[in-house]
């Protein structure tokens, strides 16, 4: 209500954007006080529809619920391609296409490589605009990612593969193919290499908007003690996305690349199947159907208004917590945020606040060892506990994804239902970090020996040399050292392959591969035990001694709930210490330093501890390095708790720094809950 008299913010029009602003100026103000700035003229609120088309039964939608569960659908699809059908797939794409381990890197590194470069823009300029828009855009970007992702199988032509590898020992004479070094045919495959980087940059374009504006708007949408509610469910339900790309990647990899299997090209070769090394999955069906899938979702994220029925009500009722530091006010005064001259005033603000730098590095530090053990605890169940690669992967999705998942969606109910403060929500942060300290120690006591590994750990009968394969018993094979094939004799020592060993010829006995004549394996360590072998050597590693394994998962399992627990909390911490306009570039900003500091460098720093832990490379017959073959379990295990612990003691560090030196608003600046109440009531 204006006229030539007092200008009283209660009798203004409800505004989303204005309920805080009541809380930091009080409402007596009058003449000759600075007023609060006019509310947008355009209508905040509206029914859900497009245009004037607005259909009753889509209004059953418009609230948070509906929102929640549009965000969910497309959050897991994101995780399923992101997280979940490359991280699967790029060990086929580096086959395929010729790709090296390094620039399959880079593919990987494109997604976070775009999200860094626009996050900041994005939440920026999204804060003030029509954020279910933008993450209808975000829907459009990432099934346009998935679908430039899966283009280069349908323009490379048909897969031709060569001949099959002999694994057993090639006596001097026989017929079999010659490997020598000798410089490969000039390949346009790498070349697809560009097209797959567009793929990820897309997708890192999409993925910006759902978890800076995205995570705002439910912010805005809810009670502030239902915040960290709606929030944990959003993320612990993204969690599935990797669960679903890996398990639905791995079963589409059991599927020819081409669909059709080949007929076989002799008379003595067999048709191939998934256990032969030259075969390559179906990679690109998932991404294609993921395609089409989230482009579906941008018929509800274009239907949503502005914001939310009732959103101006749960605004008013809202008291500032930000960081008494004279930002808020400097934000509200100036109006900071309305154009891009403001960029860097916006930017230098967040940048000088020291509760939120806290809260970034330390949820930064976690990111690193979260993104680490990400990446490589299937390999680490692999080599410690001795299982195949399969289930070493099943394993670590088993642990990681639904412990992520229960710790976010425990943390955001106890946050809301014990209605936490800011600082009560730090406190809490560093009381979950502190025990996932403690049960990282698990690396300590659940680790395992190296097993025996003949020319590795011991030598071939007591001849050859250690860290050399080759001996006296092998030297006559012709073994390719870039052919790990591991088998277990029956002396219960682990080979190589079965041309390490010596095995001159191979039977199958029930559908089972066994091989025979080994010149490298020793006699039974049992006594009276030959009887009982009917083989020499059997395909796979020996089984291992170590029973930890049950042992390790529980206290991992445990440690992941409690490193999570303190995601959500972060969120709404750092929702909660800004100025009320700044809260989607507050996420921005976190995300630019989370990936710079935490999900890109925590990959490399981990593998470059395993690398050290490592007793044997792959060298080709062109004398390059490859990758790793065998592992020293106890030297891995120390340093990945090293690498853990002094991030976890980063974290608490930082956030102790985060509850001393936050500042909550002076009490005149805030209105009691009864106020808050009748204000919202006045503007009703």
């Amino acid at each position: 209500m204006r006229g030539g008299g007092i200008e009283n913010p209660v009798f203004e029009p409800p505004s989303p954007d204005l309920g805080r602003q009541r809380q930091a100026n009080p409402a007596g103000a009058g003449a000759g006080v600075p007023a609060v700035p006019e509310p947008e003229p355009e209508p905040e609120e509206g029914p859900c529809g497009w245009g004037r088309c607005t259909p009753r039964v889509l209004q059953l939608c418009n609230n948070p619920e509906g929102y929640l569960a549009a965000y969910s659908l497309l959050a897991i699809f994101q995780g399923i391609v992101v997280n979940g059908l490359i991280n699967v797939s790029i060990s086929t794409i580096e086959k395929r296409y010729e790709l090296s381990s390094s620039l399959t890197g880079l593919i990987s590194a494109s997604y976070d490589i775009a999200f860094c470069i626009l996050s900041l823009f994005v939440s920026f300029f999204g804060e003030r605009g029509h954020k279910p828009r933008w993450l209808a855009f975000s829907a459009f970007m990432l099934g346009l990612g998935s679908l430039v992702f899966s283009l280069p199988h349908f323009s490379s032509g048909k897969y031709h593969y060569g001949a099959k590898l002999e694994d057993t020992c090639q006596i001097p004479g026989t017929s079999s193919a010659n490997f020598t070094c000798s410089a490969s045919m000039k390949s346009s495959l790498p070349t697809y290499l560009y097209v797959f980087i567009l793929g990820q940059l897309l997708l890192g374009i999409g993925g910006t908007p759902l978890y800076t504006l995205g995570t705002t708007f439910i912010d805005d949408s809810v009670p502030k003690h239902k915040s960290s509610l709606y929030i944990g469910i959003g993320y612990g339900m993204s969690l599935l996305g990797p669960a679903i790309g890996y398990v639905l990647g791995g079963q589409l990899l059991n599927i020819y690349i081409d669909i059709q299997i080949p007929e076989r090209q002799d008379t003595t070769s067999t048709n191939m199947d998934p256990d032969d090394p030259r075969w390559l999955g179906a990679w690109w069906i998932a991404f294609l159907a993921c395609f089409f899938a989230i482009w579906l979702l941008i018929i509800p994220f274009s239907c949503f208004p502005k914001h939310l029925p009732g959103t101006a009500k749960i605004q008013a009722e809202k008291i500032s917590e930000a960081h008494n530091d004279g930002s808020e006010m400097l934000v509200e005064t100036q109006n900071i945020g309305k154009s891009f001259k403001d960029f860097p005033m916006a930017l230098l603000i967040l940048l000088k606040n020291p509760v939120l730098m806290s809260l970034i590095l330390a949820s930064s530090s976690e990111a690193l060892v979260a993104t680490g053990f990400a990446t490589f605890l299937p390999k680490f169940i692999e080599n410690q506990f001795g299982k195949t690669s399969s289930v070493s992967a099943t394993l670590g999705g088993l642990v990681l994804i639904p412990a992520a998942a229960l710790g976010q969606i425990i943390s955001g109910v106890l946050v809301s239902k014990c209605k936490m403060d800011c600082k009560s929500i730090i406190k809490f942060m560093t009381g979950t970090c502190s025990v996932a300290l403690l049960l990282n120690t698990v690396f300590l006591f659940a680790k395992c020996g190296n097993e025996p590994f003949a020319g590795v750990s011991e030598t071939y009968n007591r001849t050859g040399m250690l860290y050399n394969l080759t001996a006296p018993c092998n030297a006559n094979c012709r073994c390719l050292r870039s052919m790990y094939y591991p088998v277990c004799g029956r002396d219960e020592v682990q080979y190589f392959s079965p041309c390490f060993a010596g095995c001159a010829s191979r039977l199958f006995n029930n559908m089972e591969k066994m091989y025979y004549n080994c010149s490298c394996i020793g006699k039974p360590k049992r006594e009276n035990a030959s009887e009982d072998f009917l083989y020499e050597a059997v395909p796979g590693k020996c089984p291992t001694q170590c029973k930890f394994l049950p042992l390790f998962l529980t206290f991992f399992f445990f440690a992941v709930v409690f490193t999570f627990m303190a995601v959500t909390p972060t969120t709404v911490a750092i929702l909660r210490c800004v100025p009320d306009k700044q809260r989607s570039f507050a996420l921005g900003v976190q995300s630019v330093f989370l990936r710079l500091l935490g999900t890109i460098p925590g990959p490399i720093l981990f593998g470059v501890a395993i690398d050290n832990s490592c007793t044997l490379w792959d060298i080709n017959e062109c004398k390059v390095k490859g990758a790793c073959w065998i592992y020293d379990n106890e030297r891995m295990a120390y340093m990945l708790m090293g690498i853990s612990a002094a991030c976890k003691i980063i974290t608490i560090i930082f956030l102790v720094m985060a509850v001393c030196l936050y500042k909550p608003p002076p009490a005149s600046a805030a209105l009691s809950q009864k106020d808050s109440e009748m204000v919202s009531a006045i503007s009703t």
